[in-house]
């Protein structure tokens, strides 16, 4: 998280850690109870990075680009989906049946937002934008995943300006709980 470079950039970054951490996932044996901190860790990093995007990436898509309000409008669908995918991830072990279900749904629904994103958003995104204008987001996207909530928050805004105000103060209630309870947090 907070890697440098351009928008489109630092979400490539995010998206190689989050794959890295679904590897991980994938390696272990179901039951594992590592898989469950390893989700809860994917889970911070997705939630960050979703509320970046919502907050910058996505009106900029709809400002740069001729169908951007059709784009963005199908990137929050599937940011939607994911996150009532990770809320009821949420309240899973590792060692329940639903949770090798779920961080399966999940690690799909991912995959394949990922590929679109990168194959098609951020391809068209790099085409109009102006490197300048890629660079201030790339830095407005840091800014934001360090005050971002950490855990999924379904029925919050999605959209500007609501998230804008509303994610900081999630996002340290949701720290101030993962500090807490050690959320995340190899034993």
């Amino acid at each position: 998280m907070g890697h440098g470079g351009n928008v489109i950039d630092e979400l490539m970054v995010d998206h190689r850690e989050v794959e890295e951490l679904f590897g991980k996932i994938e390696a272990l044996p179901p039951g594992d109870k590592n898989r469950k901190t390893y989700a809860d860790q994917a889970t911070m990093e997705l939630v960050r990075h979703s509320v970046a995007e919502e907050a910058y990436l996505y009106p900029a898509v709809r400002e740069h680009l001729p169908d951007g309000d059709a784009l963005a409008d199908e990137e929050l669908q599937d940011h939607a989906k994911a996150e009532r995918l990770m809320k009821d991830l949420e309240g899973c072990d590792a060692g329940d049946p639903e949770f090798d279900r779920l961080i399966g749904m999940l690690m799909s629904e991912i995959r394949s937002h990922i590929a679109d994103e990168e194959g098609r958003l951020f391809v068209k995104l790099r085409g109009t934008c102006p490197p300048e204008a890629l660079d201030e987001l790339g830095d407005k996207v840091r800014r934001a995943k360090k005050t971002a909530p950490t855990r999924p928050h379904p029925s919050a805004p999605d959209t500007p300006p609501a998230n804008k105000l509303l994610a900081p103060g999630v996002g340290m209630i949701d720290r101030m709980r993962d500090a807490l309870t050690g959320r995340g947090k190899e034993g």
